[in-house]
């Protein structure tokens, strides 16, 4: 293999100092136009490339963002990653993505790969188990800013970045009632996290009176299929609907609504709260609130800039949803 070009080959073979190779290939004004050609020549020819690694500690952050998320198949993660990337690019940052699986185990892990490789800013969806917020405040101090999104921590001095849970939330249950749908079967994720917390306490709120509805939780889409093949024949004689308050969610109910032959909406009804992706791949299209991740990530972007820019104050930026009808209801 050819070796690595480094400023001390190229120093040596010019007879100049290393500080010389250094400023000349930044362009420095103390360095002679004639020098600065030879030493640009000599490194374009044996392909010097500069060590990220080296240039990270020296000037203490990498061009570098890491993008942490609970899992890589939830198509809503896809979106936000996607957005971050595009934004990233523009401004001439790299985007490094991890998987926590949902382990806060693995989380802690991760931040410290992130604190090691000086990364510029941290992007995260923690886990349902992550109860400590000390060790992202430290990486603030360290000067690595720290945006939650979408699974975000109680503590309010944070910058965090979410989608209207409790407004999502209120747009489903408004038109389930506006159907004049009065029983409701109510799949939500996780108990132990704040999204699901906020849109079960909204989706109660405004259903309870109007409809009879039974609220139970799935923690993927195998548990949803389970749960909708274990408790919608009870509901069979009535007129009602499926309410899933996630994509994750809505692949394990339509899938136990397929695998009973039902039609939908002409034996229930479904609404969900999505990126958007999947009611789209359903005939008809499924009805849902819409949270999108593309947006997500561009408002979590901006406010990681500004972070970098200097802003020291902790902000909480909510992107409220819209109904985006299909014919499932």
């Amino acid at each position: 293999m050819k070796p690595n070009a480094t400023l001390k080959k190229i120093a040596e073979r010019l007879n100049v100092s290393i500080s010389t190779v250094s400023r000349a290939l930044k362009n420095h004004p103390d360095i002679s136009e004639e020098t600065k050609k030879k030493i640009n020549e000599l490194a374009a020819l044996l392909e010097y490339d500069p060590n990220p690694y080296a240039v990270n500690l020296r000037t203490h952050s990498s061009r570098e963002f890491a993008v942490v998320v609970p899992s890589l198949s939830n198509f809503f993660y896809h979106s936000f990653i996607s957005a971050i990337e595009e934004d990233a690019r523009i401004d001439g940052y790299t985007v490094i993505i991890y998987r926590s699986a949902n382990d806060p185990v693995i989380e802690q892990e991760i931040l410290k790969s992130c604190r090691h490789k000086r990364v510029s800013g941290i992007f995260i969806a923690i886990t349902s188990g992550t109860k400590e917020i000390e060790p992202f405040l430290k990486l603030d101090l360290q000067g690595i800013p720290v945006v939650f999104f979408d699974k975000v921590p109680k503590y309010e001095s944070c910058n965090k970045i979410c989608v209207g849970d409790a407004h999502a939330a209120t747009i489903a249950a408004n038109e389930i009632l506006k159907k004049g749908i009065t029983n409701v079967l109510a799949i939500f994720g996780d108990e132990n996290m704040s999204i699901t917390q906020v849109r079960l306490q909204k989706f109660t709120e405004i259903v309870s009176g109007y409809a009879e509805f039974k609220a139970v939780h799935a923690n993927n889409s195998e548990e949803a299929e389970q749960i909708a093949l274990s408790m919608i024949p009870g509901f069979k004689k009535k007129r009602f609907a499926v309410f899933c308050m996630s994509d994750e969610i809505l692949v394990g109910a339509m899938k136990a609504i397929q695998r009973m032959g039902l039609k939908v909406p002409a034996d229930l009804g479904v609404i969900s709260i999505s990126d958007g992706m999947i009611p789209s791949l359903f005939y008809p299209e499924i009805t849902y609130a819409e949270t999108s991740g593309f947006k997500l990530g561009k408002l979590a972007f901006g406010r990681m800039m500004r972070c970098i820019a200097g802003s020291s104050f902790a902000q909480t930026i909510i992107d409220e949803s819209i109904l985006i009808e299909g014919g499932s209801i």
